[in-house]
């Protein structure tokens, strides 16, 4: 996470990078995505927000959305987000998300079948599950997203980057995915699993 203000808008702003979020009712909230998926919510009453960047570590079929080990990252990263959110006085009844990302950026093995797809589906089944309603989305496609979240006015700024683009956060999503298929693969070898609290 870094932080730095933002002359162009006066005020702060939280850029977070893969496996991160932030909750806040006036800083923005920016984040560059590639294959990963941005969740951002509002809480309509309190006037609370916050935004996460994650991604599932494998391809995750629609009959094994929550009992895949892939999901849990997914769970893990929505569950920290609400959670924080209704620590800062939120209520999931006033919820609202708007969801991106998803692109076909990174390269993936043919072994770990389609995960931008994967991360889509996933975070659509989550938000349904926890009835928490999509107002706005830009998911799939195969171009990269620049986003800020105003969470004060719950606008959020998009700017799709070239496929090719050779940016630092799309490079550390690079390093994430590495990074998460590493961990699956040690949890799987060593028989493990991963415990939600």
């Amino acid at each position: 996470m870094y932080k730095r203000y933002s002359e162009k808008f006066k005020r702060e702003m939280i850029i977070i990078y893969p496996g991160e979020f932030y909750v806040s009712s006036h800083d923005i909230i920016a984040t560059v995505l590639g294959s990963c998926i941005s969740v951002c919510i509002k809480d309509k009453k309190t006037g609370i927000a916050g935004m996460n960047h994650f991604m599932l570590p494998g391809d995750v079929r629609s009959e094994e959305m929550f009992l895949s080990s892939s999901a849990k990252y997914g769970m893990f990263a929505m569950e920290q987000l609400i959670n924080e959110m209704i620590k800062k006085k939120g209520s999931k009844r006033d919820f609202e998300a708007k969801v991106f990302g998803g692109g076909h950026v990174l390269n993936f093995r043919k072994t770990d079948g389609n995960v931008p797809e994967a991360n889509i589906e996933f975070v659509k089944a989550f938000l349904n599950m926890e009835q928490i309603s999509i107002v706005k989305q830009d998911v799939g496609g195969y171009a990269g997203r620049k986003i800020l979240f105003f969470p004060d006015t719950s606008k959020v700024l998009l700017k799709r980057l070239a496929s090719s683009v050779d940016s630092r956060l799309i490079k550390a999503e690079e390093s994430y995915k590495t990074k998460l298929f590493r961990e699956k693969e040690k949890l799987q070898d060593a028989g493990g699993d991963l415990t939600l609290f």
